[in-house]
């Protein structure tokens, strides 16, 4: 369609035969070779996946640290340089904005990595919330391009076709680097479960970067094996996990809440929550048979629904259908006998926990 927006890379995808589809806005790569060869790739190997579809906004000035940890549920106070943290921006009632990275650049000078379809909305929260605070919102989403080079063997990916060494690079760390000329952020975050790392550059740097990967051999990789593969291990997709509807304390990502740091939007929400227990909370289903439970579809417990599947697959590294859920709190205790409606037939299914399979990042 004619008003959906591309990436850099748009024309390498095209050229390397990939199947576009609508994603976020954006007209994206779904699949080259195939989801479950990708998807395999990077479990065993390593993949590279386009995802400047990505946004960016770097906030600075006198007042950074404070601001951020007001629209933030993870604490950066004190912060240490080049540290990552995961969390969500939340509206008052504790429903989630979104899930974002906040990289803390200098004293007062964070990067934060928001997802694509919520680009317009967060940067308008983040303008509306920062009027009250001395500091600089600088939109810088059409600069940068993002690859992510996930897998066992993206560490030596980056080093022996890109000279880039990432060896010094811990979990949820990055730093800044020259390449080509410019100045380049490297992280060492993932959202597969397996090592890896994100880059981000210039349009220039990023298409020469995924031109040297992919001659080298690195598969290229579709969206439909990141949802495979961060599905397995557990971790969250706004639009279906969270959403302005779904808190991180339903989403059993409380981890990320600090509700013990000084105010942020949304925290008397969240401890309530907390202290009360919230009417829903995600489960992971396992279901009895090789059907797949798609997003939308009914949960039940005997003949009442009790909730409905956020995300549904085959699972390709574990061999099961998996699916995970938003149901009433106690519908959803580890165990328990539910059923799926998918059409007009009706799957038995188990709440086991949400991560299927096991992380294997680089700590």
């Amino acid at each position: 369609m004619a008003d959906e927006k591309k990436t850099c890379l748009y024309d390498k995808h095209v050229a390397l035969g990939a199947l576009m589809s609508p994603f976020a806005g954006f007209n994206m790569p779904i699949q080259y070779k195939g989801i479950v060869e990708e998807h395999n790739a990077v479990r065993n190997q390593v993949g590279v996946f386009d995802v400047s579809h990505m946004g960016e906004v770097e906030i600075t000035g006198p007042e950074a640290e404070k601001f951020v940890n007001y629209i933030f549920t993870n604490d950066i106070k004190d912060a240490p340089l080049g540290k990552i943290y995961y969390g969500m921006m939340l509206y008052p009632d504790g429903g989630t904005v979104d899930d974002l990275l906040v990289y803390k650049v200098a004293e007062n000078d964070f990067f934060l990595v928001i997802n694509a379809g919520n680009i317009d909305k967060d940067v308008a929260w983040i303008n509306e919330h920062a009027a009250q605070f001395d500091v600089k919102v600088d939109h810088q989403s059409d600069y940068y391009g993002q690859l992510a080079v996930q897998g066992p063997e993206s560490e030596k990916a980056l080093l022996d076709i890109l000279r880039i060494d990432a060896t010094d690079l811990v979990f949820y760390t990055f730093k800044k680097l020259e390449y080509d000329g410019e100045t380049i952020i490297v992280s060492r975050t993932g959202y597969t479960g397996e090592d890896g790392f994100e880059i981000y550059a210039s349009h220039t740097a990023i298409n020469k970067m995924w031109d040297l990967l992919v001659e080298a051999g690195v598969q290229p990789c579709g969206l439909g094996c990141r949802d495979t593969l961060r599905f397995e291990v557990g971790l969250p997709l706004y639009g279906d996990e969270l959403t302005a509807e779904i808190s991180p304390i339903m989403a059993t990502l409380s981890i990320f809440v600090k509700l013990d740091k000084e105010d942020f939007i949304g925290k008397e929400a969240c401890a309530k929550q907390k202290e009360e227990g919230s009417a829903k909370k995600l489960v992971g289903l396992e279901l009895k048979d090789k059907a797949i439970a798609r997003h939308g579809y009914e949960v039940m417990q005997g003949d009442k629904v009790v909730g409905y599947i956020t995300t549904g697959y085959r699972g390709i590294s574990v061999e099961k259908s998996l699916a995970f859920a938003l149901v009433d709190r106690e519908a959803g205790t580890l165990g328990n006998e539910l059923n799926v409606k998918i059409r007009k037939k009706v799957f038995p299914a188990e709440v086991v926990k949400k991560r299927f399979y096991k992380k294997s990042y680089k700590k």
